[in-house]
């Protein structure tokens, strides 16, 4: 069975000691393919990377400090992953998301991307550093999805010294799953 991922505003990013950035994420999405259901009502669900698109954090869609990011500064984010399970009566969805945050300052700075792992849940996610809680699809197939990782080094001097890498992130998205409607 087919359905489909929207991403939606009021999302949140954060790395290492950073206050978060603020993110809208309208926009982004994909479609995705649903299993049947398991003895405990678990659904697998895969999103291949290939149709997945994520709005990049720019100066349109990120705030930090209450202030649009400056020109220039670009976070695009490239899924390489995105599948688990949804279990459609208590609304519970669990995603293991990997990607590629690929950092750009205007045309002179372009350092390797930083790989993110992490399980994107409507439960909670613990770090040493960040901690969340999600909350399970509602009756408009609205969730919030949270996950933390370890951000390893992505081997540019500069940018590991300034973002104090290794370390974490927590990733807050909003989003909405469009299902199709369960077998009678």
């Amino acid at each position: 069975m087919s359905c489909r991922l929207l991403t939606l505003d009021a999302c949140r990013l954060a790395i290492g000691f950073y206050p978060p950035f603020h993110y809208d994420a309208s926009g982004g999405g994909g479609t995705g393919t649903l299993g049947p259901a398991d003895a405990q009502g678990r659904q697998a669900l895969q999103f291949p990377a290939a149709d997945l698109s994520i709005p990049p954090l720019d100066g349109r869609s990120g705030r930090w400090l209450g202030l649009p990011l400056p020109p220039g500064l670009s976070i695009r984010i490239i899924p390489e992953r995105l599948e688990g399970s949804l279990h459609r009566a208590s609304g519970a969805l669990q995603l293991q998301f990997e990607a590629r945050f690929r950092f750009r300052v205007g045309a002179l700075l372009s350092p390797p991307d930083l790989l993110v792992r992490t399980c994107l849940s409507t439960g909670a996610s613990q770090g040493e550093r960040h901690s969340g809680s999600g909350q399970p699809l509602d009756g408009s197939g609205q969730a919030l999805l949270v996950g933390v990782a370890a951000v390893p080094p992505c081997g540019a001097a500069w940018l590991d010294r300034f973002l104090g890498l290794p370390d974490e992130a927590l990733a807050v998205l909003r989003c909405r799953l469009d299902l199709p409607a369960e077998p009678a």
